[in-house]
């Protein structure tokens, strides 16, 4: 695997899984080569994330290829540099996320999108959970957090929900100022 222009490589795989989706291809598992999935694979990312974000491109207009490419990036990072490209064998559970309307310290999602963030740092999310779903896009708007820079405030605070809600709470008192 080239590390140089793996972003290349990132773009070309993005591109596709959008076109196919756009031609109506559903079947997620029937976009990549056996290169291309172990390239997805080396680089600690999932077919699924492809799919997830060519499906929201498609029905929502968003995350855009920049912020998927930039949540991709710190994924490969941590995935690389903290997990030696080692992949976990823990998924996390949907049925264990906290529900869409709980609150921490008054902010409703945030303790549903700590565990997803985490899950998707560490390469634990179950096919079915997306990190940056229109819920999550919704919350990082409503904060000004990009979704890579939370991604690392998580990789930051991996233990620290107080951290987290620290840095929640700044962002927000600036975004409303």
């Amino acid at each position: 695997m080239h590390q140089y222009d793996y972003q290349e490589t990132f773009k070309k795989l993005y591109d596709k899984a959008v076109s196919l989706y756009n031609q109506g291809n559903r079947d997620k598992d029937s976009y990549f080569s056996p290169d291309e999935s172990a390239f997805i694979a080396a680089n600690g990312w999932r077919a699924q994330d492809f799919f997830d974000y060519a499906e929201d491109l498609t029905h929502h207009d968003d995350p855009s290829y920049e912020i998927a490419q930039s949540i991709e990036q710190v994924r490969r990072e941590y995935f690389i540099h903290i997990q030696k490209s080692v992949a976990s064998t823990e998924l996390i559970s949907s049925a264990d996320l906290p529900g869409k309307s709980e609150t921490l310290d008054g902010i409703v999602w945030l303790p549903r999108i700590l565990p997803k963030a985490r899950g998707k740092l560490l390469g634990q999310l179950p096919q079915e959970t997306m990190y940056c779903c229109g819920g999550d896009r919704l919350f990082l708007q409503t904060h000004d957090i990009h979704p890579a820079e939370f991604l690392r405030v998580v990789w930051a605070n991996l233990d620290n929900d107080v951290g987290i809600l620290e840095f929640v709470k700044n962002r927000s008192q600036v975004a409303t100022s």
